[in-house]
């Protein structure tokens, strides 16, 4: 008998992209307003109903497929290649962008949104007074 686990084993992916997500099973747990111990028997399972996997991949911030697809290889080769990359080859799977750059991007978006807001509110509230002394 082996001791690896199946490959299409779907607990078993959900434990690691948890684990890679640095994510404990309590704090998903609560995510999906359940206790440590039904996690624990989850990703003891071979297998998983299509709505809860859709509900725990939503929890891990991943695809239902990302989750069906995951293997060790994949990791290994994502990683690998951030490495090559590094070294100034090109591997087929590099990252085109600078994680960071999105997230600056984004941040600045949402202060161009607040801004908007506040001036809309101020907009709104010279209008209202406007309407006030008219009367």
């Amino acid at each position: 008998m082996s001791t690896l686990t199946k490959p299409n084993h779907i607990g078993r992916k959900i434990s690691r992209i948890r684990e890679l997500r640095d994510m404990k099973q309590e704090a998903l747990a609560q995510a999906l307003g359940t206790n440590q111990q039904a996690i624990s028997a989850m990703e003891n399972s071979e297998t998983i109903d299509e709505e809860k996997l859709v509900e725990v991949a939503k929890a891990l911030g991943v695809t239902p497929e990302a989750i069906k697809n995951f293997s060790e290889e994949s990791v290994f080769n994502y990683f690998n290649n951030f490495y090559d990359n590094s070294q100034g080859t090109v591997g087929n799977y590099h990252c085109t962008f600078n994680p960071l750059d999105k997230l600056i991007q984004s941040h600045e978006q949402q202060i161009k949104l607040y801004e908007r807001l506040v001036q809309a509110e101020k907009d709104k509230v010279e209008y209202l007074e406007k309407l006030l002394k008219e009367k």
